[in-house]
């Protein structure tokens, strides 16, 4: 039986206006077997933000890849991992990152939260969903 390490991190986008520490992330790691569930949180504070994004850094990986965002209402997981992953939540304070069917090693990885203000963006050419 193979054992996976999914570790969370929370990661705040904008220091100046929120405290490191104003982003919460439970449970802070977790190990399970292929073919568990898994359900992680994220909450924040801030009423300024009202975005919520998933980011995944996989083993030997240096870069996070965004897998989702919750906005208000607008639950959003990128096309890639629609079928492995689901978001939940309000944006405005708390977002839940679910994986219904924990994978092998596909899925090992260290998960990041950040909450932020939404941003729109007119330009889909200059946008870049993903942090370096």
């Amino acid at each position: 039986m193979i054992r996976l390490l999914v570790h969370l991190a929370a990661l705040p986008f904008c220091l100046t206006e929120l405290p490191q520490n104003s982003v919460h992330q439970t449970p802070t790691a977790l190990i399970k077997h292929a073919g568990e569930v898994v359900v992680m949180n994220c909450s924040h504070s801030n009423t300024n933000f009202d975005m919520i994004q998933w980011y995944k850094q996989s083993a030997g990986k240096n870069d996070m890849v965004l897998v989702g965002y919750v906005r208000f209402t607008s639950l959003v997981v990128e096309d890639q991992f629609k079928d492995t992953y689901s978001v939940s939540g309000n944006g405005g304070s708390l977002a839940g990152l679910h994986i219904p069917t924990l994978r092998g090693s596909e899925d090992s990885a260290v998960y990041f939260c950040a909450a932020s203000k939404a941003q729109c963006c007119t330009n889909p050419d200059v946008c870049d969903k993903n942090p370096h």
